[in-house]
C-alpha cells in the first residue's frame, strides 16, 4: 500500500484484531481537546492533518505530558518520561538533551479485559445513584387499645313482613315476607369492607396531608384488619355462620366505622428508597471497558474479566483460594467495574455497634470495598 492508504487502513481498524490496526488503542481527534477528555498512558502522537495554529501544536503535544508512573531514581527524584510525536510542527525552543543514555523502553503492559467466551462467570448489580429519605404520612392503629365492639343479634332483624296499606290498614292478604339471609350478593364481605372504608374516607379527606388515593387504600387495609381480627363480639352461636355475620357487619356498618376511626392516628413514617440509574440500572462485568495497567497481576479461570490486579499479597492468597473452591460459582475484584454502593451515615451508625462506630471514619456515597 502506499503511504496514505496504509495510514488510513491503520485509523480506520482501530483495535480489530487480525487487521492492520490491532495494536492500537485509541485515535483522539484534534476536536474532542476542548471537551476535557485525558488520558495518562500516551506515548505516540501522530498528527493526521495539517495544522493552523501554534496553539493547537501544543494541545496536541499536552496529550503526552501526564505522567504514568511515579518511580524514583537514587536520588529520590522521578524517572523522566518521553512520548514520540510525528507530523505536529511546534516551534518552540527546546534545550538539547546532551549526549545522555536513550530513554529506556516503556514497562511491558498487561491488558486487562472482559472475555465473551466466560460470560458464564459474568456478575450483575444495580446501579443505584442515591438513596432517598421518604416521610409519607401514614394511619396507623394500635391494636392493643382498641376496645372490644358488641353486637347483639337480637335487636337486629333478619325477616321482615311487607303488606300493601289499602285505606289506612294493612292488607294482610297479600303480606310479602324479605328475607336478608336470600340475598348474599349484597353483603358480600370486600363490599362491606369498601362500603365502611368510603364512609370513614369522607370523614378523613380534609385533614389528610397525603395523596387521597393513599388515604382510601389505607383505610381499605384497616378495615379488612379490623373485620378479621377478635375485635367484634357477637354473643350469638347461631350467628357464627360467615354469611349471618357479614348481614350484621352491614346493618351495623356505620357503628363499626366510628368504632373503628377512635382509635386510627396519623403520623409520619421514614422509608428509605434508592434511586437506580434510568440509562443503566443494572450493572454487569462484561460491561467493563479495557484497561491497561504495569502492576503485577494474575490470570483468572472463574472470573469474567481476564486478569487481577494484585495490590497486596492478602489479595493473591484470597484469588487462589476462590479459584479453587468448590463452592464458587463466580468472583471478581471491583477494580474499573463502577460498582459503589451509596451509604446513609444514619443508617450504619443504627448497624454498627456504638462502641465500633468512634473509629470509622466515613464519606457519604463511600464505594464498596474490594
Amino acid at each position: 500500500m502506499k503511504k496514505e492508504e496504509l495510514l488510513r487502513e491503520l485509523v480506520d481498524t482501530v483495535g480489530k484484531r487480525g487487521q492492520a490496526g490491532q495494536d492500537l488503542q485509541n485515535v483522539v481527534s484534534v476536536a474532542m481537546l476542548s471537551e476535557g477528555w485525558d488520558a495518562k498512558n500516551v506515548t505516540h502522537i501522530m498528527g493526521l492533518r495539517a495544522f493552523t495554529s501554534q496553539l493547537l501544536c501544543e494541545q496536541v503535544i499536552g496529550r503526552g505530558l501526564r505522567r504514568v508512573a511515579y518511580d524514583k531514581d537514587a536520588d529520590g527524584l522521578y524517572l523522566p518520561e518521553f512520548v514520540n510525536v510525528f507530523g505536529v510542527p511546534l516551534s518552540v525552543a527546546l534545550q538539547s538533551g546532551g549526549d545522555g543514555p536513550p530513554p529506556p523502553p516503556p514497562k511491558p503492559s498487561t491488558q486487562i479485559e472482559a472475555l465473551s467466551e466466560r460470560n458464564v462467570y459474568e456478575i450483575k448489580w444495580p446501579n443505584i445513584l442515591r438513596i432517598d429519605s421518604i416521610v409519607r404520612p401514614q394511619l396507623v392503629v394500635e391494636w392493643s387499645r382498641v376496645s372490644v365492639l358488641k353486637i347483639d343479634p337480637a335487636s337486629v332483624a333478619l325477616h321482615a313482613d311487607i303488606a300493601p296499606a289499602l285505606g289506612g290498614a294493612a292488607d294482610w292478604s297479600q303480606v310479602v315476607t324479605i328475607d336478608l339471609e336470600k340475598l348474599p350478593e349484597e353483603f358480600r364481605l370486600q363490599r362491606l369492607v369498601f362500603k365502611a372504608a368510603q364512609r370513614a374516607f369522607e370523614l378523613l379527606k380534609e385533614q389528610f396531608r397525603g395523596q387521597r388515593e393513599y388515604l382510601l387504600y389505607q383505610l381499605v387495609r384497616l378495615v379488612e384488619e379490623f373485620l378479621a381480627s377478635k375485635k367484634i363480639d357477637i354473643p350469638s352461636l347461631f350467628h357464627q355462620d360467615p354469611l349471618r355475620k357479614r348481614i350484621l357487619y352491614s346493618l351495623h356498618i356505620d357503628l363499626i366505622t366510628q368504632h373503628l376511626m377512635r382509635f386510627v392516628i396519623e403520623q409520619n413514617t421514614h422509608k428509605l428508597e434508592p434511586v437506580f440509574d434510568g440509562e443503566r440500572p443494572i450493572g454487569s462485568t462484561r460491561d467493563m471497558r479495557t484497561w491497561y495497567t504495569t502492576r503485577i497481576t494474575e490470570p483468572t479461570r472463574r472470573c469474567q474479566i481476564s486478569h487481577i490486579v494484585v495490590d497486596s499479597g492478602w489479595e493473591k492468597y484470597a484469588a487462589n483460594v476462590v479459584e479453587a473452591h468448590t463452592k464458587v460459582a463466580a468472583w471478581v475484584k471491583n477494580d474499573h467495574l463502577g460498582f459503589q454502593h451509596p451509604v446513609l451515615v444514619e443508617w450504619l451508625q443504627a448497624q454498627v455497634h456504638p462502641g465500633l462506630f468512634g473509629s470509622l471514619h466515613l464519606r457519604q456515597n463511600a464505594g464498596a470495598g474490594n
